[in-house]
C-alpha cells in the first residue's frame, strides 16, 4: 500500500537512491479517443542510475538524463509526465534486465514480472518502495562544447551520443507504507 508524502518528507539519501539502488524511468504513449478522452498506450521503462533531486525555480524537481537511442526517450519526448520508481534490492535482476534490453523489442515489464499502476494517466511500477510522479519542465541536449572538463566528454561520449537532460517538477511522492 502506497501513501502520499510531501517531497520535503523524503528520507532517502539521493546518492544511494539513484546511484546505488537505481530507479526505473517509466512513461507511456497517450492519445485522445473520439470523445477527446485521454487513452494510455504502450508503457515502457528503463533503468537509470544518473539523476538528481532538489529545488529549482522554487519547485521540488527531479533531473534525469537519457541517451538518444533509448526507446523511453521517444515516449518521454512525446508526453508531459513520467515516473521514477525505486525498488528494493530483491529487484536488482529486474533492474539489470530493464537497463540492458530495449522496449522496442519486447515488453520488459512483463518479462521481469513487474506490474504497472497509474496516477492520472502516468504509469509507475507497483513493486516500488518509492515513486516520484514528474511533469517535464525543461529538456536540453548536452553537447561537447559545454563541458568545462573535456575528459568527462571524452570518457562518456565517444560515439557523440549525448544525453538529453530533463528537469521535471515532482508533483507527487508515494512511499510504501510498510517502509515508512
Amino acid at each position: 500500500m502506497m501513501k502520499n508524502i510531501r517531497p520535503e518528507q523524503l528520507k532517502d539519501n539521493p546518492f544511494e537512491m539513484i546511484g546505488k539502488d537505481w530507479m526505473l524511468v517509466t512513461a507511456c504513449t497517450q492519445q485522445k479517443d473520439e470523445e477527446g478522452k485521454i487513452v494510455t498506450g504502450r508503457v515502457n521503462t528503463m533503468t537509470a542510475s544518473w539523476g538528481g533531486v532538489g529545488i529549482l525555480w522554487n519547485k521540488p524537481v527531479a533531473t534525469i538524463y537519457l541517451r538518444p537511442t533509448r526507446y523511453t526517450k521517444e515516449i518521454i519526448d512525446a508526453g508531459e509526465y513520467f515516473s521514477l520508481s525505486v525498488l528494493g534490492e530483491k529487484y536488482k535482476n529486474a533492474l539489470n534486465y530493464c537497463g540492458s534490453h530495449s522496449g522496442r523489442d519486447e515488453d520488459k515489464i512483463a518479462q521481469c514480472k513487474l506490474h504497472v499502476e497509474y496516477m492520472n494517466f502516468t504509469p509507475w511500477i507497483k513493486e516500488a518502495r518509492l515513486v516520484l510522479i514528474c511533469r517535464k519542465l525543461y529538456a536540453q541536449e548536452m553537447n561537447a562544447f559545454s563541458f568545462t572538463d573535456p575528459s568527462i566528454c571524452d570518457k562518456n561520449y565517444r560515439k557523440n551520443d549525448f544525453h538529453t537532460m530533463y528537469i521535471a517538477e515532482i508533483e507527487k511522492v508515494m512511499i510504501d507504507s510498510k517502509s515508512s
